[in-house]
């Protein structure tokens, strides 16, 4: 008998009467208690034998149940045979016989107790009675072995198909958007869409939009690399909008001028929204592969709601390839586009077209989009059927897990979860960059690049031109002593994660907002940049006005920009190119636009480190970088803490491009993210007009560019904000030809004297050493040229006017024309006939 309550009870009182009055030793009451708590647990183990079923839970026997079996074994030891021909001993009738078989099953319930299953039967029955009688001894005896093991499946249940329903009728199908959640049979229209028997799974269903399709509100999406998509895109728009019964006028946008994808394809414009879009397909990088792999980063984000897309009324897919050409990847991304959709919940109400632009053409896109009109019209339910086949390949390797990690007990890893979906074929594949059958490097190639490899790309600037001609140096070479002929622009990753609406590049550079492509290794950059460098310098061999001395020098690349284009702290080997740089004795100078707070922690020593402040306010931000990221404002503060405390030791430099009518009003949100930084230089630099940016998406004009003394006033009231908080920032230098002017922390002003230049020689020395050093390790004295209010043209060169030279040559012509005139009138006026004299006046 296992011991009690009333038990326990005693002996802790009486070790406590012990304790407490008697005084006794702490010890011995404690090994007291221990020893009964020893034995009470032996004891109830001895007592208590657990019981479970297949469903792993411990039941009791009834009374009733138990003396049946005893009776039944008694019945046995007297002699009666269950298998016996006739009767037995005392008259027990055969429960086997061909007569009584059925009889006997009928009047006990049960099946028959036959021959093998006897001693088995007589084994369950004298447990059954064993724990029956120690469950009346102790009746909250539970037996938990094997609770929570979970039971091993061999198939995976399959997923609950999406229905969607109608708003508007609320009895003729059940809603179920959600997973896993039971569909009520009688609301489904058709008794042949019910459950299958073999599997609890809708194999099709009938689906009703959110709202009827005329009076949805169209949108037709483009992406478009040569044309032929937006061509198409506008015969599409073109025959919806002369749909008479359409109740709103579709709307043409392109994808690649959206700001923010995901205010489209995670919250939906309109309750009524209806895409259509027509997607061509390239097997190089291109604006398209953006859009999707910001959808499948939506699908695999947990923060994002689980079918966003489910809001709209619906969706379809024209791809555009050639079938010629890529058999295999025709229309690929159209399909992957489709694929996406429909995992965020999007409901197909048309086929995916998919066009050959060599066979088809035109007359196949108006077929489609015709065809596609007459559809609208009809706003029947719409068969969904689902695809088996994607439960076939889980469960398969469902099956394969099973067998593999039985010891886990179906327990899985969150992470081994989280990479699943990464195997999907629909998945972003790993391309080039930049290929030269693209017409990304065509366009690039247009523009004097040499892409190097298939990310990389390097150009001379035109300030690197002027200063072999001796037609003036770079504003780096007033502010900090760069050499513009030595110096080598170059960007490891021409692909940016922001499209700025001053990019002098127009947006033809790729995007992304991580690195997605095949990487080349720095060596190989390096030296092909360097190359390539060199056989642009060799061109200008043949230019007047060369100086044969810089030329020379020029040969010998002593300073690298990394900045030209696109995004250089996203090249995943960013760290070992510079290191590559500062081997070969070239000094390196880092830009980065403030969206990869994880690069630029990581970031070693660079001779300087910029970092890209276009606007003071988020909204601004957004107006003026159009970022990738939803949370850039977030990303740039982050940048900028890191800039203060772990890259405290680098020269930073915060680089202001001023836009006129986006960012030049708050002067004091600037002050604000100053402070935040502490960076040990603010470069003001006037945004420069690179012709018309329409393929940006946000064109400037010349109204948009300040004028220089529009950027010496902001200067002036930013320096005053600044000083007015105590931060210690002054104005030092400048370059009036380039509208830049810098702003410097007092620190470099050492004995009344400006220090903004770097002494090149002691950096390299410095790094050579092994040591840590900071920034004023290596500054030199700022020549009295390039300070504030001198203009900081450098010396040695001769400044050349452009607008006084084309005023010069206007006034000439117009000298010419005036001259060439007036000669002509003279000649007229000689060569007209003399006229008659009358007779009257000849006598």
């Amino acid at each position: 008998m296992p011991l009690n309550i009333i038990t326990t009870i005693t002996v802790i009182s009486a070790v406590a009467v012990y304790y407490f009055l008697l005084g006794g030793r702490f010890s011995v009451s404690l090994m007291i208690l221990t020893t009964y708590a020893i034995y009470y647990t032996e004891n109830n183990k001895t007592n208590n034998e657990p019981v479970s079923d297949n469903k792993n839970t411990a039941v009791t026997s009834t009374t009733s149940a138990v003396e049946e079996d005893i009776e039944l074994i008694k019945t046995e030891k007297k002699g009666g045979s269950c298998c016996s021909g006739g009767n037995g001993k005392n008259g027990g009738s055969g429960c086997c016989s061909s007569k009584n078989k059925n009889s006997a099953t009928k009047k006990s319930g049960k099946s028959c107790c036959c021959s093998g299953k006897k001693k088995k039967l007589t084994k369950e029955n004298e447990q059954e009675s064993d724990t029956s009688s120690n469950d009346d001894s102790d009746s909250m005896t539970i037996d938990f072995t094997g609770s929570f093991v979970t039971k091993k499946k061999k198939m995976k249940s399959a997923r609950t198909p999406k229905v969607f329903t109608n708003s508007k009728n609320d009895s003729s199908i059940q809603s179920s958007i959600t997973e896993d959640v039971p569909i009520d049979e009688t609301k489904i229209t058709d008794k042949n869409i019910l459950k299958s028997n073999d599997a609890e799974l809708i194999k099709s269903a009938l689906t009703i939009s959110n709202d009827t399709l005329l009076n949805s509100q169209i949108y037709v999406f483009y992406s478009s690399l040569q044309g032929a998509a937006e061509r198409s895109a506008i015969k599409v728009h073109k025959i919806l909008s002369n749909m008479e019964e359409l109740k709103n006028e579709p709307k043409l946008m392109n994808l690649d001028e959206l700001n923010d994808i995901d205010e489209y394809f995670v919250d939906v414009p309109c309750e009524n929204a209806l895409y259509i879009l027509v997607l061509p397909s390239y097997d190089v990088d291109c604006p398209l592969d953006y859009f999707l792999q910001t959808l499948e980063e939506n699908y695999n984000d947990f923060r994002v709601e689980g079918f966003p897309l489910r809001k709209l009324v619906g969706y379809t897919v024209l791809g555009l390839g050639d079938l010629e050409t890529w058999v295999d990847k025709f229309c690929y991304q159209a399909r992957n586009a489709d694929h996406w959709i429909a995992k965020l919940g999007g409901r197909r109400i048309f086929p995916v077209g998919e066009i050959c632009m060599k066979t088809g053409g035109d007359p196949k896109i108006e077929e489609w989009a015709t065809l596609l009109a007459e559809t609208l019209k009809d706003d029947e339910p719409i068969i969904y059927e689902y695809d088996e086949t994607c439960d076939i390949e889980e469960d398969a390797g469902e099956m394969y897990a099973d067998d593999a990690g039985s010891d886990d007990e179906g327990l899985a890893d969150v992470e081994d979860l989280a990479g699943k979906e990464s195997k999907n074929k629909n998945s972003m594949e790993i391309k080039q960059m930049v290929t030269k059958e693209s017409p990304t490097y065509r366009n690039l190639t247009k523009q004097g690049y040499k892409v190097v490899g298939s990310h990389s790309g390097v150009k001379i600037c035109r300030w690197t031109k002027n200063e072999l001609r001796g037609k003036g140096s770079c504003y780096k070479k007033s502010l900090f002593n760069i050499a513009s002929s030595r110096c080598m622009e170059l960007t490891p990753s021409l692909a940016c994660s922001s499209k700025c609406v001053f990019c002098w590049r127009h947006g033809t550079n790729p995007v992304s907002k991580n690195w997605r492509w095949e990487t080349d290794d720095p060596e190989y950059i390096l030296e092909n940049a360097l190359a390539a460098h060199y056989s642009m310098i060799k061109q200008m061999r043949g230019v007047p006005g060369i100086i044969a001395e810089r030329f020379t020098k020029a040969f010998k690349v002593g300073h690298c920009a990394l900045s030209l284009v696109g995004e250089p702290i996203m090249y995943p080997h960013i760290n070992r190119f510079v290191e590559l740089l500062h081997e070969k004795e070239i000094t390196s100078f880092l830009v980065c636009n403030a969206q990869h707070p994880e690069a630029l922690e990581s970031v070693g020593k660079v001779t300087q480190l910029y970092v890209s402040i276009d606007a003071p306010t988020k909204d601004e931000l957004k107006k003026v970088d159009r970022p990738l990221y939803k949370d850039f404002w977030e990303r740039m503060l982050q940048c900028l803490d890191i800039i203060r405390t772990k890259q405290s030791h680098q020269r930073t430099v915060f680089r202001l491009t001023l836009v006129k009518g986006f960012n030049m009003g708050d002067i004091s949100s600037y002050a604000d993210l100053v402070q935040r930084g502490q960076p040990c230089f603010i470069e003001v630099k006037g945004a420069t007009f690179s012709g018309s940016s329409n393929g940006n998406g946000n064109p400037l004009t010349m109204q948009n560019i300040p004028y220089y003394e529009e950027c010496k006033k902001f200067v002036k009231n930013f320096s005053e904000e600044l000083q007015r908080r105590g931060l210690g920032y002054e104005v030092a230098a400048e370059h009036a030809h380039s509208n830049c002017i810098l702003i410097a922390n007092t620190n470099f002003k050492v004995n009344g004297k400006w220090h903004t230049h770097i002494d090149f020689d002691k950096f390299f020395e410095l790094l050579n050493s092994g040591k840590d050093f900071t920034y004023l390790d290596y500054i030199s004295k700022t020549p009295e040229w390039a300070l504030f209010g001198n203009g900081g043209f450098a010396p040695g060169n001769v400044r050349e006017f452009r607008k006084e030279k084309k005023i010069q040559a206007k006034k000439i012509r117009l000298e010419e024309e005036i001259k060439s005139q007036d000669l002509t009138e003279v000649i007229d006026e000689v060569e007209k006939p003399m006229p008659e004299i009358p007779t009257a006046v000849k006598a």
